[in-house]
């Protein structure tokens, strides 16, 4: 199976995206030349990663039959001094709200998206480390 993007400049430094036939435009912001019309490439990893692991996670609690609100991951990434900088770490914070959520459904559901489906997850534990939190709001 293989996976392609297309990137085409657009002007300065803006470039429409398309994936899976949806277009998006990532730009560099003023200092560098961009008008700041759309993301900066690295924050799509982070976008990438939660994405991933979020929909991981809804699909196996309502495999479960748990019930939610809501749910809200949101995804930390620190980044290297020197050049070329780059991710070395990830944190998750996965955010439940509900009434009356099982924890250990909750665990579990996290684990299996952490450790068996999400490919995300699995290709940037390879390049760096990959932290999380799970935290329930209660409403």
């Amino acid at each position: 199976m293989k996976e392609t993007v297309n990137v085409s400049l657009k002007e300065k430094m803006a470039f429409e995206v398309d994936v899976n036939g949806h277009k998006i435009i990532i730009d560099a912001n003023e200092k560098v030349g961009g008008e700041n019309k759309g993301p900066r490439p690295k924050p799509l990893m982070l976008a990438a990663l939660g994405g991933c692991t979020a929909m991981d996670v809804v699909s196996v609690l309502r495999k479960m039959r748990v019930s939610f609100v809501g749910v809200n991951v949101k995804v930390d990434g620190e980044l290297t001094e020197e050049h070329p900088k780059h991710f070395y770490k990830m944190h998750i914070t996965y955010e439940f709200t509900g009434k009356d959520m099982p924890l250990k459904k909750l665990e579990k559901a996290v684990d299996l998206s952490q450790n068996k489906y999400c490919g995300v997850t699995a290709s940037y534990r390879k390049a760096m480390e990959i932290t999380y939190e799970i935290k329930i709001i209660e409403k």
